[in-house]
């Protein structure tokens, strides 16, 4: 689990898994309400959006856990151009730290070697940016939409 604003970014993809009780009516009316709401935003090159899964199955609860017993759960996994918020933030961490060379010597003392570490910042900032062009390329089909 990642924390980002996803109000900031748009989903690329988004997999719904229910357990329980629901019906493919239950289902497709939710997803009619989420795709309808303003403040949720998919990326236009996918035409779905959306992967389900159903299992008929309630969820089990393990004796003496904290958790109750219900009929039903839905879990969402998806991928948003948002998460960049904690890459950057990550990347700036990992900045600061190493600035410092804070741990880097446990690092290099198993074995790792410090170009390894050049690398791997290079690798999230690359990241970052593969978002950032995400993240403007639907900003600007947005646009180009109204």
């Amino acid at each position: 689990m990642v924390k980002c604003n996803q109000k900031r970014g748009m989903f690329m993809a988004c997999c719904l898994l229910f357990r329980g009780d629901f019906t493919t009516t239950h289902i497709n009316s939710a997803i009619s309400k989420i795709k309808c709401r303003k403040d949720v935003h998919f990326v236009d090159w996918i035409p779905t959006g959306f992967k389900i899964g159903l299992n008929g199955s309630a969820p089990k609860v393990f004796p003496d856990d904290e958790l109750a017993q219900v009929t039903r759960s839905c879990t969402m996994l998806s991928n948003s151009t948002a998460v960049k918020e904690a890459w950057i933030r990550l990347l700036e961490k990992f900045e600061s730290m190493y600035k410092r060379r804070a741990f880097v010597h446990w690092y290099v003392g198993e074995g790792m070697e410090e170009s390894e570490f050049s690398l791997s910042q290079e690798s999230i900032a690359d990241l970052i940016a593969e978002y950032e062009e995400l993240s403007t390329a639907c900003e600007e089909n947005d646009e180009d939409s109204y």
